[in-house]
């Protein structure tokens, strides 16, 4: 069952739904494009890795076990001084937060270089801090390299990455050619349009792939099962009134 929205499903953007379909989007986008661009090209899954330091507060003690206790199968004992004879063990939760996150390379099958990156925005990428900093920093690189680059922002909330000439919008894909630069592709896109169909540049001679947006949501949206789950609550964050009542009729429309 596709989704009942004829652009992006702004439920999907709710934080505790938002990680499982970045995660399953990438994958599902590296297939779509595989077919497409072998056997010159071959597409990988890559990662983010962001790592942060828990506060005392954050960091959960997870057992602190009586000395008269022991586990099961335990050799520990007391002897009648009182004496621990064995340790009992305890365990105290880890002190960083290690967050990862998935992007696409492709890759020349020939001589291995990078070809092309590909990335869907998340909240780390978007939200003031030093994740977004750090990811500024590396997609800055890109844009000053050999490498095509092709990001993709489906998320309201939080301020946009920095990008001459964006009209206003919801949502956003871009598409920097190497060939170009430093001119960008722009994709502006209001929460009522169809998801694009966007170009994804490869070297000369090849064609470009195509990565159909809305196709690729439907499809992730299926598997996934969203429909059994994501409309419990409002979309967060919030729509305008008047979209509000807009998205309300179209899921009275579904069912």
């Amino acid at each position: 069952m596709p989704s009942p929205f004829p652009g992006m499903n702004p439920y999907l953007e709710q934080e505790e739904t938002w990680h499982d379909f970045h995660q399953r989007f990438c994958p599902a986008a590296a297939e779509v494009i595989s077919h497409q661009v072998r056997p010159n090209y071959y597409v990988k899954l890559e990662e983010h890795v962001y790592i942060h330091e828990l506060s005392m507060d954050e960091r959960v003690l997870l057992g602190r076990p009586d000395i008269g206790i022991t586990a099961p199968g335990s050799v520990a004992s007391i002897k009648s001084g009182g004496t621990l004879e064995a340790p009992v063990y305890g365990s105290v939760g880890p002190t960083v937060d290690i967050m990862r996150e998935s992007f696409l390379e492709i890759r020349d099958r020939e001589d291995r270089q990078l070809v092309t990156v590909l990335e869907l925005l998340s909240p780390a990428n978007k939200k003031p801090g030093p994740d977004r900093e750090q990811y500024v920093a590396k997609r800055r690189q890109y844009l000053h390299s050999s490498v095509n680059f092709v990001e993709i922002d489906l998320l309201r909330r939080w301020p946009r990455l920095p990008l001459e000439g964006l009209p206003d919008c919801d949502y956003c894909a871009v598409v920097s050619r190497v060939e170009e630069r430093p001119r960008i592709g722009i994709w502006p896109v209001r929460l009522k349009d169809r998801l694009p169909e966007i170009p994804i540049p490869l070297r000369e001679p090849h064609p470009d792939a195509k990565l159909d947006l809305q196709n690729l949501l439907h499809r992730i949206y299926d598997a996934a099962g969203y429909a059994d789950y994501i409309y419990s609550g409002k979309p967060s964050p919030p729509l305008h009134p008047a979209d509000a009542e807009w998205a309300e009729g179209v899921l009275q429309a579904s069912r």
